[in-house]
């Protein structure tokens, strides 16, 4: 019998945890991991108390054909690296791995090259996740060592490599 990896483990738990989304337009689920143990999981919807797109029936970047990058602040959610980071410990975070795995609602696909908007890496970095790995396919991921956002500092050349 051959054992699922040990990253592609815990891939299939954030995208198990995409699947709690509210999100119209794109399923995201991160969870961070320390140590070998899932400190913290998030998706990406409404605040809570907050009526999400899935309730409304509508998506107000997707009505206003805002395209993905752009105009955040009209968004109802939270995305899921902040949520997962808003429930752990910053101890806990420090040095971690952040997994992360975005589906497609209508068609519950993987979509690949997804990676963390511009604000997220901010929060990553100051949590002090050292990396993250996102899901292309069943099998194959990308690793981003977070360092590497700190070097390549995306606010300064407005490149935020959406």
């Amino acid at each position: 019998m051959e054992r699922v990896s040990k990253t592609n483990y815990y891939l299939d738990i954030a995208q198990t945890v995409s699947e709690r989304s509210t999100c119209l337009r794109r399923c995201y689920g991160a969870i961070i991991v320390k140590d070998d143990s899932i400190v913290s999981t998030g998706y990406n919807g409404a605040p809570r108390g907050r009526k999400n797109c899935s309730d409304l029936g509508f998506c107000m970047r997707e009505k206003l054909k805002i395209p993905r990058g752009e105009r955040y602040e009209l968004c109802r959610a939270l995305h899921s690296e902040a949520n997962a980071i808003i429930a752990a410990s910053r101890e806990r975070m420090l040095g971690a791995t952040l997994y992360m795995c975005c589906t497609d609602p209508a068609t519950k696909e993987i979509v690949p090259h997804t990676c963390s908007c511009a604000m997220c890496k901010r929060m990553i970095i100051n949590a002090g996740i050292e990396t993250v790995v996102v899901r292309e396919d069943r099998e194959n991921y990308t690793v981003y060592p977070v360092s590497g956002w700190v070097e390549d500092d995306d606010s300064l050349s407005g490149t935020f490599g959406y």
